[in-house]
């Protein structure tokens, strides 16, 4: 071959490896490239198969935002009365022909307003140790159970037992009511049979609301607690009662904690510094109402702020309910209310008191004979004008300390 043929043949080799270098190229970038989706520095994006298309994604409809749940407002009235004190002369004028006991005449007059609320408190003041236990008066009381039928048939719901008559028959007194009151179904709380009694929290529940009851007294008239059973009254022990109100919303979640307290001073009608200030704690450790008995005469129905920024409700006393008591002050008590409201929205629970009431009433007798509760705005004639003006200073003091308490004494309605 000359030296001009071979020039030729090694440019024709140049070439063909040339063409085969590029093929090589391209065979390599389709066969591995950078990976479908990944550029790759010889051209287009890749998506699997589909090489420089890239093609638009259809329209993706947003969702439409849900409707905000619509509220759910639960409400129920809780209700009180003060104290249920059974002289002799009471149980004496309930006695009937055949032996027997009948307090229901008593209440006839206020029975529709007792049965009004959703939920109603009572406390018992003369413990209900039944007669075999000898009936008895002032200084150690003891009562007929048929009193518990009197109370339960005129609406009341719960009783509290907490007060310084509770130990006036001693521990015989409390198993004694304590067992009438499950007899009759009638919950009750401040005094218990046992620990396990003691330690079971009194929980209502009215149209979806429910309510944890509470109860305690400043101590037994000097009459001791039996050694190793401090179950038969509850004391104002503060430790116990702190543990007690924050179980009642940590451990049953109750809606709103109710606790009734026997303080104060007797005939006393402001409250003293020792109630405002017990109050305020009670409030702070979780109690939403707080039902004050004990002085014998009405004291004043006030907000308490608590710690967490609610509103408690606090009733210092209410007075008598049914009693032989002779002053009149000793005989206006009346029946405490408010409103309760649990507002549901989705998971959120708002819970708040509302509409604070209070319906003053008259325990009427004539010598010690004929006694019959009956409302402030039923009393009519001079008979009653010393009840009514007693009355009209009370209700002075309670609207100056709560300017938004319903006053619900007939006055209105009568147009006066």
């Amino acid at each position: 071959m000359g030296r001009k043929t071979a020039i030729i043949a090694g440019i024709a080799i140049l070439l063909v490896c040339g063409a085969c270098g590029a093929g090589g190229s391209r065979q390599q970038n389709a066969g591995k490239g950078t990976g479908a989706g990944q550029p790759s520095s010889a051209g287009p994006l890749s998506y699997g198969d589909q090489i420089g298309r890239l093609e638009t994604a259809a329209p993706v409809p947003l969702p439409t935002p849900s409707a905000a749940p619509a509220p759910v407002i639960h409400k129920a009235s809780l209700a009180a009365i003060g104290d249920v004190l059974i002289h002799n002369s009471v149980y004496n004028d309930a006695r009937t022909k055949d032996g027997g006991y009948d307090f229901k005449p008593m209440l006839e007059q206020v029975k529709d307003l007792l049965t009004q609320p959703d939920l109603l408190v009572a406390n018992q003041e003369s413990i209900t140790g039944g007669e075999e236990l000898g009936l008895s008066s002032y200084p150690q009381f003891n009562s007929p159970f048929q009193v518990g039928d009197a109370l339960l048939d005129a609406g009341v719901d719960m009783i509290t037992m907490a007060n310084n008559h509770t130990l006036d028959k001693r521990e015989k007194g409390v198993l004694s009511a304590t067992a009438y009151w499950d007899k009759i179904g009638m919950p009750y709380t401040g005094a218990f049979r046992s620990a396990e009694d003691q330690s079971r929290l009194r929980i209502l529940e009215k149209n979806g609301i429910s309510f944890a009851f509470l109860a305690y007294t400043y101590g037994t008239n000097g009459i001791p607690v039996p050694e190793g059973k401090p179950y038969l009254v509850n004391l104002l022990d503060p430790v116990r009662m702190e543990q007690e109100i924050r179980d009642s919303k940590t451990k049953t979640n109750a809606d709103f904690t109710v606790v009734s307290v026997h303080w104060g001073t007797e005939y006393q009608e402001e409250a003293n510094t020792s109630q405002r200030e017990l109050a305020q704690q009670l409030a702070d450790w979780g109690a939403d109402v707080i039902i004050g008995t004990h002085p014998h005469v009405l004291q004043t129905i006030e907000w308490v702020t608590a710690a967490d920024g609610r509103r408690a409700l606090v009733m210092y006393s209410l007075g008598n309910f049914l009693s032989a008591q002779e002053k009149t002050i000793q005989l206006v008590g009346g029946i405490g209310q408010i409103e309760a409201v649990k507002t549901v929205t989705g998971e959120q629970v708002e819970l708040r008191l509302e509409n604070p009431a209070f319906t003053p009433v008259y325990t009427s007798y004539v010598n010690w004979r004929n006694y019959r509760v009956i409302p402030m705005g039923k009393l009519d004639g001079e008979a009653f004008s010393q009840p009514k003006a007693v009355w009209s200073k009370i209700k002075t003091r309670m609207l100056r300390a709560l300017p938004e308490l319903q006053v619900r004494d007939g006055v209105e309605a009568a147009g006066e």
